[in-house]
C-alpha cells in the first residue's frame, strides 16, 4: 500500500507486482516458527523462491538469474523485507555471496556453487565478523598457511546466519602475516564438511529461525582451487561485496518499517479514543506523515544508490553523475534506511500503544528485527566514516561551482580568514 513505483521502469513495476505475489504465499506459520526458534533455517521459503526464478535475479541467465538491475533487487528485497529481517537475510545471502562469485571466482566455482546458489540447491553463510571484533573486518585474526597444495585454516568467526546449516561458507583469512592488512587477507569458499565445527548457536534478540552461530576452523585444509580472487587481495572481493550486502539491508528495512506502519495506520482507523477514532488525533496523524515522509525518503535514496551502481557497473565512473564511489551512496542508504526503519517501527509502536507490546500484533517482532539494522553489515557510525571519506575526496576534486565564499559582504578580507 505505502510503496511507490514512482522511480521504476516497467520491468521493475512488473517484478514488483510478481515478487507480492509470491510474498502472499508465505505461511505465516513459518514466521512464527522461525521467531520461536524452532526452524534452523528457511529452507522452504528458499527452495519455493528458487521454483520461481526470483533468486539472484541481478546474475546473468546462463548461471540462473535474470540479468536485472541493482534496482529490481531491491524492489525485490523490500517486497520481501515485509517478512522480516531472517527470510530478507535468507534471501539477499544468494546476492551477496552469489556476487563475490560472480566478480571474482573461476568458471569452475560459479558451476560448483553460484549455480546451486541460485537454484537454491545449496545454503551460504559468510563469515565476516571475529570474536575480537565485526567493524574492524581488515583485523582479521583467522589465519590460512600454505601447505603445498592446500591452505590450512585456523581460526573463529561468530554471529554467521546460517551458520548452523550452510552447505559452504565465504571465510576470509590472513595469508601474509608481515604485509599491511589490507594486502594480507584472502578470501575461500570453505565446504561444512571440510571440517567446520559450530560451537554456539546465538539466542539472538531478533533475525531467529535462521541458524546463527559462531563457527571454529582448526587445521582445516582448503585446496587452492578454492581460492575466491587472487590471493593477498581480499580487500577487492570484501569491497564489493559490501554493495550487495549494503543495499539488501536498506531495501529490506524499509519493506519491514512500511509493513509495520501500515498495521498502524489500519489500527488508527478502528481504534476509538475518546469518543473518535485516534486518527483524528494530531498527535497520531503527524506521527504517520513523518513515517511515510521518511520511508518514501530512504526508498528514494536506495532507488538512487541502486542507479549509481548500476551506472557504475555500465562504465560510468564521472563521480559527478554517479556521487564519487558508490559505496557512498550505499554507505548512506543503509545508514539512512536502517534509521528511518528503526524510528518508524517504534512510531507504530507508539500508535498501536500497549497492543502493540504483545504478540497480538508482529511489530514487537518488527522491532526486535529492526534494531539489527543499525548495526549489521557495517555499523551505521561506520557507513558515516565512509560517507564523510568520500564526500572529502569529492570535495577535493576541480570544482565547477560558483565561488561562494564570494557571496559574503566582507569576501575579500583574506587577512581575516585564519585557519591556524
Amino acid at each position: 500500500m505505502l510503496e511507490n513505483d514512482a522511480l521504476l521502469t516497467e520491468e521493475e513495476v512488473k517484478l514488483r507486482d510478481e515478487v507480492k505475489e509470491f510474498v502472499a504465499t508465505v505461511d505465516p506459520e513459518l514466521l512464527r516458527r522461525m521467531d520461536r526458534n524452532e526452524v534452523d533455517y528457511p529452507f522452504e521459503f528458499v527452495r519455493s523462491a528458487a521454483q520461481r526464478g526470483l533468486l539472484g535475479l541481478r546474475f546473468p541467465k546462463e548461471y540462473g538469474g535474470r540479468g536485472m538491475s541493482w534496482t529490481a533487487e531491491g524492489v525485490a528485497i523490500e517486497e520481501i523485507g515485509v517478512l522480516g529481517y531472517g527470510i530478507g537475510c535468507a534471501y539477499s545471502m544468494i546476492s551477496i555471496v552469489g556476487e563475490a562469485l560472480y566478480r571474482f571466482g573461476s568458471e569452475w566455482q560459479k558451476e560448483k556453487f553460484l549455480k546451486p546458489l541460485i537454484r537454491g540447491e545449496r545454503i551460504a553463510a559468510e563469515g565476516l565478523t571475529e570474536p575480537r571484533g565485526g567493524s574492524d573486518f581488515f583485523g582479521t585474526t583467522t589465519r590460512a598457511e600454505k601447505k603445498g597444495r592446500v591452505w590450512v585454516l585456523n581460526g573463529q568467526k561468530r554471529f554467521i546466519a546460517g551458520g548452523k546449516v550452510a552447505d559452504f561458507f565465504l571465510l576470509y583469512a590472513r595469508t601474509d602475516p608481515n604485509a599491511p592488512s589490507h594486502k594480507a587477507l584472502t578470501a575461500f569458499l570453505v565446504e561444512r564438511d571440510m571440517g567446520v565445527k559450530v560451537e554456539e548457536i546465538y539466542n539472538l534478540l531478533g533475525l531467529r529461525g535462521m541458524g546463527t552461530a559462531r563457527i571454529v576452523l582448526k587445521d582445516v585444509e582448503v585446496p587452492e582451487e578454492y581460492v575466491v580472487g587472487e590471493v593477498n587481495d581480499a580487500r577487492e572481493v570484501f569491497n564489493r561485496m559490501m554493495i550487495p550486502e549494503r543495499l539488501t539491508s536498506a531495501a529490506g528495512a524499509i519493506g519491514l518499517a512500511r509493513a509495520a506502519l501500515e498495521i498502524a495506520i489500519k489500527y488508527s482507523d478502528k481504534r476509538k479514543a475518546f469518543g473518535r477514532k485516534i486518527r483524528e488525533f494530531q498527535g497520531v496523524n503527524f506521527m504517520v506523515a513523518e513515517a511515510v515522509t521518511k520511508l518514501d525518503a530512504a526508498r528514494a535514496l536506495v532507488y538512487t544508490a541502486a542507479r549509481a551502481v548500476d551506472l557504475y557497473d555500465a562504465g560510468v565512473n564521472d563521480p559527478r553523475r554517479i556521487g564519487g564511489d558508490p559505496r557512498k551512496l550505499v554507505s548512506e542508504a543503509k545508514y539512512y534506511a536502517t534509521e528511518v526503519s528503526w524510528e518508524v517501527v517504534n512510531i507504530a509502536m507508539q500508535i498501536l500503544g500497549g497492543i502493540g507490546y504483545t504478540q497480538v500484533y508482529p511489530v514487537e517482532r518488527m522491532l526486535r528485527d529492526a534494531r539489527l539494522g543499525l548495526i549489521w553489515t557495517g555499523s551505521n557510525e561506520i557507513m558515516k566514516v565512509l560517507v564523510q571519506h568520500e564526500t572529502y575526496k569529492l570535495m577535493g576534486l576541480p570544482s565547477r561551482e560558483r565561488d561562494y565564499e564570494k557571496d559574503a559582504m566582507d569576501w575579500y578580507k583574506e587577512w581575516e580568514k585564519v585557519y591556524e
